[in-house]
């Protein structure tokens, strides 16, 4: 349980600054994509402030001797780029320049929530 509330509680702060600053709106992404037409740089700010977050923290978690609710940090090693990371990083961004959703979230659009809801994946 020490390790599940901290996990829900980020996941649930997680979710609700993706609903407030609308980013779970797909117009908003691809909007924030679309450099040629009326760009959105709405994106480019909340990415700037979850980077600012995580400089933080890792700035924090260096003083830290533990972490509060684990027992060792978990910060990545392997700072090489290979094959494998540049094909994942190459597909997600092309999924979800396609339809603006991003392709490693849960969505209320998906498939089951639409069958119950009637409508269309396109958008």
């Amino acid at each position: 349980m020490r390790t599940v509330l901290p996990a829900l509680a980020s996941g649930i702060l997680f979710g609700a600054g993706l609903a407030v600053s609308d980013m779970i709106n797909p117009s908003r992404v691809l909007g924030f994509l679309d450099l040629a037409g009326s760009w959105d740089p709405t994106l480019a700010f909340v990415m700037i402030g979850a980077v600012l977050a995580s400089a933080i923290g890792y700035v924090v978690s260096r003083r830290l001797r533990a972490p509060i609710f684990g027992r060792s940090f978990f910060i990545p090693e392997n700072r090489q780029l290979d094959s494998q990371l540049i094909g994942g990083a190459v597909l997600f961004g092309i999924g979800w320049g396609m339809v603006g959703f991003c392709p490693a979230r849960p969505s209320p659009d998906s498939p089951s929530e639409c069958g119950r809801r009637g409508c269309s994946l396109q958008q």
